[in-house]
């Protein structure tokens, strides 16, 4: 079987329909096995493109490989990156160690869903393609540009971890970190989920509830045509605003967000929250067909307990509605333990082309998988479920 694999610096080169077929078989065949991934969709990856969110400009340059057979059957969502931002996985040292032995780091090649630490499949395959073979074909492809383009490194980040083995048997470095996710457990309702965590928990998240809309706050859940533009108006004063504190300048543009918008607003939850008529809170979330993921968190008035009722427990309440498996709340936060999110492992993989740095790394890798081992078990002993739950 003869393949050929070619890089574009467009997704629109590649279109929605190649796209898809490849990243969301799910649209087609819903018995296909694989779940809606909203973040690796066409319409979510071109609005990063078009409102110049992900591009050369932002060190966001699309670089897209796509593997061919008579028809495209397998694309790789890649960039070339002049900085680490954005990433949610820190090589920050690396390329500090790397430079000043007198290496180049910079560029690199980021196999990823831009500003999105969010696990799924990151070397996409057409559902009716040879997957071992497709994937193998495509990560080989990989390391041969990595080589041809003179780069440092390749990053796949938050990938499955099937997608995780397998690179780790083609030489890839592979690399642990830990979420909060919540996992529904067919709850009928939010007072089901209460009941199965110890007393103590349940009466402090019953209290932060209650806390958080005292202050006269009414919160809107939003999805669909519900979501206006100056919704997006409203959330996007607040994203700037948390986002200029956290990372001294906001990843994504206004015009994202009207692109998402208009484009997957059924994927799209957007919760707000007003006081006096005034919106002064709200947050994102992107729904897969099995997944409720929470995104980006704003304010521009501070309330007790109101970023716990809008980023956990409003997400928690549509999943069970929804019927969705599990909420995952985005990186960091062990505080997210007490309100019923659990550790779990976060993969990602590392083609590092230096041989003797590419060694330096694997040794750091090997304790610091261990370490993420013993934190994720200390931390599901302190888990806030009943222990008959």
């Amino acid at each position: 079987m003869t393949y050929t694999l070619e890089a574009v610096g467009s997704i629109k080169e590649i279109g929605k329909s190649d796209w898809d077929t490849c990243a969301n078989p799910y649209l087609t065949d819903r018995q296909c096995g694989i779940a809606y991934d909203p973040f690796v969709s066409y319409h979510f990856l071109s609005a990063l493109e078009e409102s110049g969110s992900a591009a050369a400009k932002t060190g966001w340059a699309p670089y897209h490989l796509i593997l061919s057979n008579n028809g495209i059957c397998g694309v790789v969502p890649m960039y070339l990156k002049s900085h680490s931002q954005g990433e949610y996985v820190f090589d920050y040292n690396w390329a500090d160690a790397f430079e000043r032995a007198g290496g180049r780091y910079y560029p690199k090649l980021q196999i990823s869903v831009p500003f999105t630490p969010a696990m799924g499949r990151r070397v996409l395959s057409a559902a009716d393609a040879d997957v071992n073979e497709v994937e193998e074909y495509l990560l080989s492809g990989v390391m041969q540009v990595a080589e041809k383009m003179s780069v440092s490194s390749v990053h796949v980040t938050f990938a499955l971890k099937s997608q995780y083995e397998r690179m780790g048997r083609l030489g890839f470095l592979q690399r642990t970190h830990k979420q909060f996710h919540w996992i529904n457990n067919d709850y009928r309702d939010f007072d089901d989920f209460l009941s199965q965590l110890s007393s103590k928990k349940r009466k402090n998240i019953r209290r932060e509830r209650k806390g958080a809309i005292e202050n006269g706050i009414e919160i809107e859940c939003l999805t669909g045509s519900d979501i206006k533009e100056h919704h997006w108006d409203e959330f996007y004063r607040f994203y700037v605003d948390t986002g200029s504190r956290k990372w001294g300048s906001p990843y994504l543009s206004r015009k994202f967000f009207s692109l998402v918008g208009e484009r997957m607003p059924e994927d799209i939850l957007l919760i707000m929250c007003k006081r006096g008529g005034r919106y002064v809170a709200g947050a994102i979330n992107f729904i897969g067909s099995e997944c409720l993921f929470g995104r980006n968190w704003g304010c521009i008035e501070y309330h007790n307990f109101l970023h716990f009722e809008v980023c956990y427990y409003q997400a928690i309440q549509f999943a069970i509605e929804r019927g969705l498996k599990r909420v995952e709340a985005g990186a960091q936060g062990p505080h997210k333990l007490a309100r019923g999110y659990l550790p779990t492992h976060t993969y990602s993989c590392h083609w590092i082309v230096n041989k003797s740095f590419r060694d330096a790394v694997f040794s750091f890798l090997e304790s610091e998988r261990e370490y993420i081992d013993e934190e994720i078990d200390y931390m599901e002993g302190h888990s806030p479920f009943r222990k008959d739950s």
